[in-house]
């Protein structure tokens, strides 16, 4: 039976860990807080206490594993290169690494997984480059664009008089279930050694989606700034479609509020 270690079991890692469970694979899952061990305990999946600011001794006994799906927000240089160190002595043969669209500048045109020049200083940027650079394992980049569902809805976020700023620019987001998707069909289709983006279809202003979305839970709309913005990025998921043949569950950002 293959198993899959899961860092990280917040907002996506506890639902993929379950998805994975379902499915028939044996699942390690980490947390960072004790307090949390029985709760993974009970989903089924092989509880470890692990904080990449801190790697100590069981970290190998999580890396017990053919497919690592890594999914924190730390940007800590040093951990990660102790974890890619850890990854090769390991028996962890494709480590899937979930990162960010904000690796792209935010340019005014449309970005894609070819645009190398258009990539930010973004630590991201090096923490991909060491699990990428990990010898005798391929690793998958998968590069998330704003996280929206399962209690992260967009017409909350921008409360208590929080300011949207750059109103005009176009919105890049991604729903969890697709997130859900397209991690699932990476494993189902051995899709190792890529670089991929996960953002939904359609690109409405800030302006027009989070009125929207406010709106649709009864919420005035928030405050736009009046100064004059830059534009912004529209991120490209064309790959991630063709390379899939993926269908989105939420093209249309609309659908998700």
């Amino acid at each position: 039976m293959t198993t899959i270690s899961i860092l990280g079991s917040g907002w996506l890692g506890m639902p993929l860990a379950q998805h994975f469970l379902k499915q028939g694979f044996q699942v390690n899952l980490s947390t960072r807080t004790a307090d949390r061990i029985p709760e993974l305990d009970e989903s089924g999946a092989k509880p470890f206490l692990i904080d990449i600011d801190a790697l100590s001794s069981n970290l190998q006994s999580f890396l017990n594993a053919s497919i690592l799906i890594i999914n924190i927000t730390s940007k800590n240089i040093d951990g990660f290169k102790q974890l890619a160190a850890a990854i090769e002595a390991s028996p962890v043969k494709h480590v899937l690494f979930v990162s960010s669209t904000s690796v792209y500048q935010n340019v005014p045109q449309v970005v894609s997984e070819a645009d190398i020049e258009l990539q930010s200083q973004s630590p991201l940027l090096d923490i991909e480059k060491i699990l990428a650079d990990v010898p005798g394992c391929s690793a998958t980049l998968l590069r998330f664009s704003g996280l929206i569902g399962d209690g992260r809805h967009p017409g909350r976020f921008f409360r208590n008089g929080k300011v949207v700023q750059n109103p005009d620019a176009p919105v890049n987001l991604i729903h969890q279930q697709d997130c859900l998707g397209i991690i699932d069909q990476i494993i189902q289709q051995n899709c190792w050694g890529e670089v991929l983006n996960g953002c939904a279809d359609t690109h409405p202003s800030k302006r027009e989606f989070y009125s929207a979305a406010a709106e649709k839970l009864g919420r005035p709309a928030p405050e736009f700034s009046e100064l004059a913005g830059q534009g912004g990025k529209i991120v490209s998921n064309e790959k991630v479609k063709k390379r899939l043949n993926y269908a989105f569950s939420y093209a249309d950002v609309y659908d998700a509020i």
